[in-house]
């Protein structure tokens, strides 16, 4: 008897494996990427609030929102849907983000959580409260799908693929072979600034574009420069 799911399922558990697998890699290959590194291992020791095993259990379970089955379309039309979710998804996600920071209650009460991790690391990508959970990545995710008129096959595709859009945003490396650097502005070390105590107010922009960020003034220029003990630092350029 051959196993079956449906999309549905799938759209749930896909991103879930995408995420610990992608994420994995970069436990994996461990100290053969310190010269890539956008932090020493210390800073990652010393400045991190929350020890990995927290980390570890604060994303383990992980769900995104599908919806009914129906024919899939065209690959031109799932590739308008792409650009349509990804523009919804980062609109949402920027103005929730945002105001996370600015409304102190909820910063304190929730999204201070993410940010014990002063140092991101691959796997602490969804590293936070459960009410921002719901507020960015479901309610955000579910936003995206629907107005994108997307199916739920599709949306695993969607979906896994902001998954590791999202992890790489934290892994704390520059590679210089990672593509997505170069197709996204919004990569490892603009958000490694936001992540810092001096950019906690700019670089709120996620997963994909930069778009809201330099529209309405919140986004901090940085150079990327290689630290003499090997690595690389996101320096921000004053403005």
């Amino acid at each position: 008897m051959g196993f079956s799911a449906s999309d549905e399922v799938l759209g749930t558990l896909i991103p879930v494996a995408v995420y610990w697998i992608y994420s994995g890699i970069f436990v994996i290959l461990g100290d053969r990427l310190d010269k890539y590194r956008l932090h020493t291992k210390a800073e990652e020791q010393t400045k991190n609030v929350v020890s990995k095993w927290m980390v570890v259990k604060g994303v383990f379970l992980i769900k995104d929102e599908t919806g009914v089955p129906k024919p899939n379309p065209p690959l031109y039309i799932i590739a308008v849907q792409f650009v349509i979710a990804m523009f919804v998804l980062d609109t949402w996600q920027y103005f929730m983000h945002r105001y996370m920071h600015i409304n102190k209650f909820l910063y304190k009460h929730i999204h201070s959580k993410h940010h014990t991790l002063v140092v991101p690391f691959a796997f602490g990508a969804l590293y936070n409260h459960p009410l921002e959970g719901l507020i960015l990545d479901t309610a955000g995710g579910a936003l995206a799908f629907l107005l994108s008129g997307m199916t739920p096959r599709v949306g695993v595709f969607f979906f896994s693929f902001a998954t590791i859009k999202t992890v790489d945003d934290h892994c704390g490396v520059w590679l210089p072979i990672n593509f997505l650097h170069f197709l996204f502005a919004n990569n490892s070390a603009y958000h490694d600034v936001h992540h810092q105590l001096y950019g906690t107010k700019y670089n709120f922009s996620q997963p994909f574009f930069v778009t809201w960020d330099k529209i309405l003034g919140t986004y901090m220029p940085y150079s990327l420069v290689k630290r003499k003990e090997g690595g690389f630092e996101a320096r921000p350029i004053k403005h």
